[in-house]
Protein backbone atom coordinates (compact mmCIF):
# COMPACT_ATOMS: atom_id res chain seq x y z
CA UNK A 1 0.00 0.00 0.00
CA UNK A 2 1.26 3.46 -0.92
CA UNK A 3 -1.55 5.83 0.10
CA UNK A 4 -3.00 5.90 3.61
CA UNK A 5 -5.90 8.02 4.86
CA UNK A 6 -6.21 9.02 8.52
CA UNK A 7 -9.34 9.34 10.64
CA UNK A 8 -8.49 11.00 13.96
CA UNK A 9 -10.38 11.82 17.13
CA UNK A 10 -8.95 15.30 17.49
CA UNK A 11 -10.41 15.66 20.99
CA UNK A 12 -8.11 13.02 22.50
CA UNK A 13 -5.22 14.58 24.50
CA UNK A 14 -2.75 12.34 22.68
CA UNK A 15 -4.06 13.14 19.20
CA UNK A 16 -1.51 15.81 18.19
CA UNK A 17 1.54 13.84 19.34
CA UNK A 18 0.26 10.64 17.75
CA UNK A 19 -0.37 12.45 14.47
CA UNK A 20 3.22 13.80 14.49
CA UNK A 21 4.52 10.25 14.91
CA UNK A 22 2.22 9.09 12.11
CA UNK A 23 3.55 11.77 9.76
CA UNK A 24 7.17 10.92 10.61
CA UNK A 25 6.72 7.19 10.05
CA UNK A 26 4.72 7.45 6.84
CA UNK A 27 7.42 9.73 5.38
CA UNK A 28 10.12 7.25 6.40
CA UNK A 29 8.19 4.44 4.67
CA UNK A 30 7.54 6.49 1.53
CA UNK A 31 3.79 6.48 2.08
CA UNK A 32 1.41 9.26 1.07
CA UNK A 33 -0.70 10.37 4.02
CA UNK A 34 -4.10 11.99 3.52
CA UNK A 35 -5.87 13.87 6.32
CA UNK A 36 -8.98 16.02 6.53
CA UNK A 37 -9.22 19.60 7.76
CA UNK A 38 -10.05 18.79 11.39
CA UNK A 39 -6.88 16.71 11.73
CA UNK A 40 -4.79 19.28 9.85
CA UNK A 41 -5.72 21.82 12.51
CA UNK A 42 -3.54 19.78 14.89
CA UNK A 43 -0.56 20.14 12.58
CA UNK A 44 -0.86 23.26 10.39
CA UNK A 45 2.08 22.23 8.18
CA UNK A 46 -0.08 19.49 6.63
CA UNK A 47 -2.29 20.13 3.64
CA UNK A 48 -5.79 18.65 4.08
CA UNK A 49 -8.06 17.03 1.51
CA UNK A 50 -11.84 16.71 1.58
CA UNK A 51 -13.49 13.44 2.59
CA UNK A 52 -14.45 12.52 -0.97
CA UNK A 53 -10.84 12.81 -2.16
CA UNK A 54 -9.55 10.89 0.84
CA UNK A 55 -11.91 8.00 0.13
CA UNK A 56 -11.07 8.07 -3.58
CA UNK A 57 -7.31 7.80 -3.07
CA UNK A 58 -6.78 5.88 0.17
CA UNK A 59 -5.93 2.19 -0.01
CA UNK A 60 -6.44 1.88 3.75
CA UNK A 61 -7.56 4.10 6.62
CA UNK A 62 -5.64 4.35 9.87
CA UNK A 63 -8.02 5.26 12.69
CA UNK A 64 -6.58 7.05 15.73
CA UNK A 65 -9.00 7.02 18.66
CA UNK A 66 -11.27 4.50 20.34
CA UNK A 67 -14.19 2.34 19.29
CA UNK A 68 -16.37 5.41 18.74
CA UNK A 69 -13.84 6.72 16.23
CA UNK A 70 -13.92 3.35 14.46
CA UNK A 71 -17.71 3.59 14.19
CA UNK A 72 -17.34 7.08 12.69
CA UNK A 73 -14.86 5.67 10.17
CA UNK A 74 -17.33 2.93 9.20
CA UNK A 75 -20.01 5.58 8.62
CA UNK A 76 -17.52 7.54 6.52
CA UNK A 77 -16.82 4.49 4.35
CA UNK A 78 -20.54 4.08 3.55
CA UNK A 79 -20.02 0.58 2.17
CA UNK A 80 -16.65 1.16 0.47
CA UNK A 81 -14.25 -1.77 0.75
CA UNK A 82 -11.29 0.06 2.31
CA UNK A 83 -9.52 -1.70 5.24
CA UNK A 84 -9.46 0.01 8.64
CA UNK A 85 -6.45 -0.16 10.95
CA UNK A 86 -7.46 0.97 14.44
CA UNK A 87 -4.85 2.47 16.79
CA UNK A 88 -6.16 2.75 20.33
CA UNK A 89 -5.68 6.18 21.88
CA UNK A 90 -9.00 5.76 23.68
CA UNK A 91 -9.93 3.80 26.78
CA UNK A 92 -11.40 0.34 26.14
CA UNK A 93 -10.80 -0.27 22.45
CA UNK A 94 -12.19 -3.66 21.36
CA UNK A 95 -12.07 -2.64 17.68
CA UNK A 96 -8.92 -0.50 17.79
CA UNK A 97 -6.68 -3.54 18.09
CA UNK A 98 -3.28 -1.82 17.76
CA UNK A 99 -1.87 -0.33 20.98
CA UNK A 100 -0.60 3.23 20.58
CA UNK A 101 3.01 2.17 21.17
CA UNK A 102 2.73 -0.37 18.31
CA UNK A 103 1.56 2.14 15.68
CA UNK A 104 4.90 2.34 13.85
CA UNK A 105 5.17 -1.46 13.66
CA UNK A 106 1.61 -1.62 12.33
CA UNK A 107 2.44 0.89 9.60
CA UNK A 108 5.45 -1.20 8.55
CA UNK A 109 3.25 -4.29 8.35
CA UNK A 110 0.52 -2.43 6.48
CA UNK A 111 2.95 -0.99 3.92
CA UNK A 112 4.47 -4.44 3.35
CA UNK A 113 1.09 -6.15 3.03
CA UNK A 114 1.68 -8.27 6.14
CA UNK A 115 -1.37 -7.19 8.13
CA UNK A 116 -4.06 -9.78 8.74
CA UNK A 117 -7.39 -8.74 7.20
CA UNK A 118 -10.63 -9.72 8.91
CA UNK A 119 -14.13 -9.25 7.48
CA UNK A 120 -16.82 -7.99 9.89
CA UNK A 121 -20.53 -8.07 9.08
CA UNK A 122 -22.79 -5.02 9.05
CA UNK A 123 -26.49 -4.84 9.81
CA UNK A 124 -29.04 -2.96 7.74
CA UNK A 125 -31.76 -1.20 9.73
CA UNK A 126 -34.94 -0.13 7.94
CA UNK A 127 -37.02 2.31 9.96
CA UNK A 128 -40.70 2.47 9.01
CA UNK A 129 -42.63 5.14 10.95
CA UNK A 130 -46.36 4.73 11.41
CA UNK A 131 -46.74 7.93 9.37
CA UNK A 132 -44.09 9.01 6.89
CA UNK A 133 -41.38 7.68 4.62
CA UNK A 134 -39.06 4.81 5.49
CA UNK A 135 -35.30 5.24 5.75
CA UNK A 136 -32.43 2.78 5.82
CA UNK A 137 -29.37 2.97 8.10
CA UNK A 138 -26.36 0.70 8.64
CA UNK A 139 -24.60 -0.40 11.82
CA UNK A 140 -21.43 -2.27 12.68
CA UNK A 141 -22.27 -2.63 16.38
CA UNK A 142 -25.92 -2.41 17.32
CA UNK A 143 -29.40 -1.00 17.02
CA UNK A 144 -30.95 0.00 20.35
CA UNK A 145 -34.65 0.74 20.76
CA UNK A 146 -36.29 2.47 23.69
CA UNK A 147 -34.39 5.45 25.00
CA UNK A 148 -36.44 8.38 26.17
CA UNK A 149 -36.78 11.20 28.66
CA UNK A 150 -38.98 9.18 31.02
CA UNK A 151 -38.35 6.03 33.09
CA UNK A 152 -41.77 4.58 32.18
CA UNK A 153 -41.79 1.11 30.62
CA UNK A 154 -42.73 0.47 27.01
CA UNK A 155 -44.05 -2.56 25.14
CA UNK A 156 -42.12 -3.89 22.15
CA UNK A 157 -43.38 -6.63 19.82
CA UNK A 158 -40.66 -8.89 18.41
CA UNK A 159 -40.93 -11.04 15.27
CA UNK A 160 -38.30 -13.07 13.38
CA UNK A 161 -38.91 -13.73 9.68
CA UNK A 162 -42.51 -12.55 10.13
CA UNK A 163 -43.13 -15.12 12.89
CA UNK A 164 -44.24 -13.51 16.18
CA UNK A 165 -41.87 -14.21 19.06
CA UNK A 166 -43.30 -12.28 22.01
CA UNK A 167 -44.08 -8.82 23.37
CA UNK A 168 -41.75 -7.37 25.99
CA UNK A 169 -42.70 -4.92 28.73
CA UNK A 170 -39.28 -3.40 29.24
CA UNK A 171 -37.03 -0.35 29.12
CA UNK A 172 -35.67 -1.17 25.66
CA UNK A 173 -34.12 -3.72 23.35
CA UNK A 174 -30.70 -4.18 21.72
CA UNK A 175 -29.97 -5.99 18.47
CA UNK A 176 -26.21 -6.52 18.16
CA UNK A 177 -23.83 -7.95 15.60
CA UNK A 178 -20.97 -10.20 16.75
CA UNK A 179 -18.74 -7.10 16.74
CA UNK A 180 -21.31 -5.25 18.86
CA UNK A 181 -21.68 -8.14 21.30
CA UNK A 182 -18.80 -6.65 23.34
CA UNK A 183 -20.64 -3.32 23.65
CA UNK A 184 -23.97 -2.29 25.13
CA UNK A 185 -25.38 -5.81 24.86
CA UNK A 186 -22.56 -7.19 27.01
CA UNK A 187 -23.27 -4.56 29.68
CA UNK A 188 -26.92 -5.67 29.62
CA UNK A 189 -25.95 -9.29 30.29
CA UNK A 190 -25.71 -10.55 26.71
CA UNK A 191 -23.36 -13.24 25.40
CA UNK A 192 -20.10 -12.72 23.54
CA UNK A 193 -20.15 -13.79 19.89
CA UNK A 194 -16.96 -14.47 17.96
CA UNK A 195 -16.73 -11.99 15.04
CA UNK A 196 -17.03 -14.77 12.46
CA UNK A 197 -20.30 -16.17 13.86
CA UNK A 198 -23.16 -15.53 11.41
CA UNK A 199 -25.68 -14.38 14.01
CA UNK A 200 -27.37 -11.49 15.80
CA UNK A 201 -28.00 -11.09 19.53
CA UNK A 202 -31.42 -9.83 20.64
CA UNK A 203 -31.14 -8.56 24.22
CA UNK A 204 -33.93 -6.95 26.25
CA UNK A 205 -33.10 -4.12 28.66
CA UNK A 206 -34.69 -4.54 32.10
CA UNK A 207 -37.60 -6.79 31.05
CA UNK A 208 -40.58 -7.01 33.40
CA UNK A 209 -40.14 -10.80 33.52
CA UNK A 210 -37.65 -13.08 35.26
CA UNK A 211 -37.78 -15.63 32.41
CA UNK A 212 -36.54 -13.31 29.65
CA UNK A 213 -33.08 -14.15 28.34
CA UNK A 214 -30.96 -12.95 25.39
CA UNK A 215 -31.84 -14.61 22.08
CA UNK A 216 -29.32 -15.49 19.35
CA UNK A 217 -30.66 -15.85 15.79
CA UNK A 218 -29.04 -16.48 12.41
CA UNK A 219 -28.10 -13.27 10.61
CA UNK A 220 -29.93 -14.45 7.50
CA UNK A 221 -33.10 -13.72 9.48
CA UNK A 222 -35.11 -10.51 9.38
CA UNK A 223 -35.79 -9.14 12.86
CA UNK A 224 -38.81 -6.88 13.31
CA UNK A 225 -39.48 -4.69 16.35
CA UNK A 226 -42.70 -2.68 16.68
CA UNK A 227 -43.52 -0.16 19.40
CA UNK A 228 -46.98 -1.36 20.46
CA UNK A 229 -47.35 0.75 23.60
CA UNK A 230 -45.52 3.83 24.84
CA UNK A 231 -46.58 6.90 26.79
CA UNK A 232 -43.37 8.78 26.05
CA UNK A 233 -41.27 9.95 23.14
CA UNK A 234 -38.69 7.26 22.36
CA UNK A 235 -35.36 7.16 20.59
CA UNK A 236 -33.64 4.43 18.68
CA UNK A 237 -29.90 4.45 18.27
CA UNK A 238 -27.88 3.08 15.33
CA UNK A 239 -24.23 2.85 16.43
CA UNK A 240 -24.77 5.88 18.65
CA UNK A 241 -26.65 7.97 16.06
CA UNK A 242 -30.03 8.77 17.64
CA UNK A 243 -33.41 9.08 15.90
CA UNK A 244 -36.95 9.73 17.23
CA UNK A 245 -39.33 6.80 17.57
CA UNK A 246 -43.05 6.68 18.39
CA UNK A 247 -45.92 4.31 19.03
CA UNK A 248 -46.72 2.17 16.00
CA UNK A 249 -43.28 2.68 14.44
CA UNK A 250 -41.45 -0.41 13.21
CA UNK A 251 -37.78 -1.29 12.78
CA UNK A 252 -36.55 -4.16 10.61
CA UNK A 253 -32.99 -5.43 10.91
CA UNK A 254 -31.17 -7.80 8.56
CA UNK A 255 -27.61 -8.46 7.47
CA UNK A 256 -26.28 -5.81 5.10
CA UNK A 257 -24.87 -6.79 1.70
CA UNK A 258 -21.88 -4.60 2.64
CA UNK A 259 -19.12 -5.46 5.09
CA UNK A 260 -16.11 -3.87 6.80
CA UNK A 261 -12.54 -5.15 6.75
CA UNK A 262 -10.29 -4.68 9.78
CA UNK A 263 -6.50 -4.76 9.44
CA UNK A 264 -4.62 -6.27 12.39
CA UNK A 265 -1.01 -6.85 13.36
CA UNK A 266 0.15 -10.32 12.23
CA UNK A 267 0.09 -11.62 15.83
CA UNK A 268 -3.48 -10.39 16.53
CA UNK A 269 -5.66 -12.67 18.66
CA UNK A 270 -9.34 -11.96 19.37
CA UNK A 271 -9.19 -13.99 22.56
CA UNK A 272 -6.10 -12.14 23.75
CA UNK A 273 -8.07 -8.90 23.33
CA UNK A 274 -10.91 -10.32 25.42
CA UNK A 275 -8.52 -11.47 28.15
CA UNK A 276 -6.91 -8.04 28.30
CA UNK A 277 -9.97 -5.81 28.00
CA UNK A 278 -12.28 -7.86 30.25
CA UNK A 279 -9.58 -8.67 32.81
CA UNK A 280 -10.42 -12.35 32.76
CA UNK A 281 -8.99 -14.29 35.67
CA UNK A 282 -5.64 -15.86 34.80
CA UNK A 283 -5.03 -13.57 31.83
CA UNK A 284 -1.76 -12.38 33.36
CA UNK A 285 -0.45 -15.97 33.09
CA UNK A 286 -0.97 -16.17 29.30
Amino acid sequence: MKTIGAVINVHKPEAADTLKRLVTKTKALGLKLLITADAAALLPSLKPVNEAELLKQAEALIVLGGDGTMLNAVRLLAGRDIPLLGVNIGSLGFMTSVPEEEMENALVALAAGHCALETRSLMECRFQPAHGAAKTLHALNEVTVGWGASSKMITLELAVDDEPVTAYACDGLIIATPTGSTGHSLSAGGPLLHPQVAAFVINVICPHSLSTRPLVVADRSTISVRVSASSKQLLFSVDGSEHPLGQGDRIEVRRSPHHVRFAHLPNYSYFAVLRQKLHWRGSSLL
